[in-house]
């Protein structure tokens, strides 16, 4: 049976990008999210490309809803984005957990269900998992410090166990700094916000520093379609294999891009709350090799971009 895919979170930032580089290859693709605003879709597609898209307006944790798109598309890999951020969980944990892990719990139960057809799952896990004294071990024993890490980490587990109990495979993938086109929310979303800025010739103050893993959005969306296609056995969950730089060379990718805001791009010297030295050897057994764009060349990109959209 050929790819047919489903993203859930998909008019989310990664969301976008992922639905962008599957409808790039022509595989037909559900973008399943509660949201309305296509924004970041228009941002980094092309109306007939948009065409392209069946979109569904339906919430992660209605599990009928989940269960009549997969059978009606008749979809055979999933990888499930939906989720709220750090400061909507913060805000709000009630709603944050119902979303982040009984949303999880729903798309697993439904692949449970549909084995025969549903061939690969991936899912959102995050560097969250960690807190600032861990070890960053890729099966850790972890001590998250926000709402939205222990939910993250609860998915994990539930991975777990639906493999354990149900034979269901999967894969968890575990980001850091996400940056590019349509990262416009979240704690880490400063960088992007920075380029965002540069592009306009204007000055921005990102409000962490430290050391990061400064991951374009494009790769990590190809890394997510690719996990999805792993055929393989267990509940894996993996780091991606970066390398942690400091938010000065972050500055100096943006001011090469845009001489023009020298000395404008600024930055609190705060570490995020997650360890930074990640054990990363197991996604590349796992998918195959994993190219991620050099720092440069992924924020030129951007920069390039928003001029582009803002003509």
């Amino acid at each position: 049976m050929p790819d047919r895919f489903l993203v859930t979170g998909a008019l989310g930032c990664v969301g976008a990008w992922t639905v962008r580089a599957l409808v790039a290859e022509g595989v037909p693709v559900v973008a399943y999210d509660l949201g309305t605003d296509p924004h970041r879709l228009r941002l980094i597609m092309k109306p007939d490309e948009l065409k392209r898209v069946s979109f569904l307006r339906e919430d992660i944790t209605n599990l009928a809803a989940l269960e009549r798109a997969l059978d009606q598309y008749q979809v055979t890999h999933i990888v499930h984005l939906a989720a709220l951020q750090v400061p909507f969980c913060r805000e709000d944990p009630i709603r944050g957990a119902q979303v982040n892990v009984v949303g999880t719990t729903s798309v697993f139960e439904a692949v449970k269900r549909r084995r025969d057809r549903i061939r690969g799952v991936a899912y959102a896990s995050s560097v969250a998992i960690y807190g600032p004294e861990d070890t960053g071990a890729e099966n850790p024993r972890s001590s998250p410090s926000t709402h939205y890490g222990v939910f993250k980490q609860a998915n994990e587990g539930t991975a777990r166990i639906y493999w354990q109990d149900d034979g269901v495979p999967s894969i968890g993938l575990r980001p850091y700094t996400i940056y590019g086109p349509g990262r416009d929310q979240g704690v880490t979303s400063g960088p992007t916000h920075a380029m965002r800025a540069a592009a306009r010739g204007e000055a921005f103050h990102v409000s962490f520093g430290g050391r990061s893993h400064f991951q374009y959005v494009a790769d990590i969306a190809r890394i997510f379609i690719a996990a999805s296609r792993a055929l393989r056995s267990g509940a894996g969950t993996f780091n991606i294999p970066s390398t942690p730089e400091p938010m000065s060379a972050m500055v100096d990718a943006i001011v090469a891009a845009a001489p023009a805001v020298r000395g404008k791009i600024t930055y609190d010297e705060v570490q995020l709350p997650f360890a930074v030295d990640l054990e990363a050897d197991g996604l590349e057994q796992a998918v195959g090799p994993v190219d991620l764009t050099p720092l440069a060349e992924g924020v030129g990109e951007t920069i390039a971009l928003f001029r582009a959209a803002e003509g």
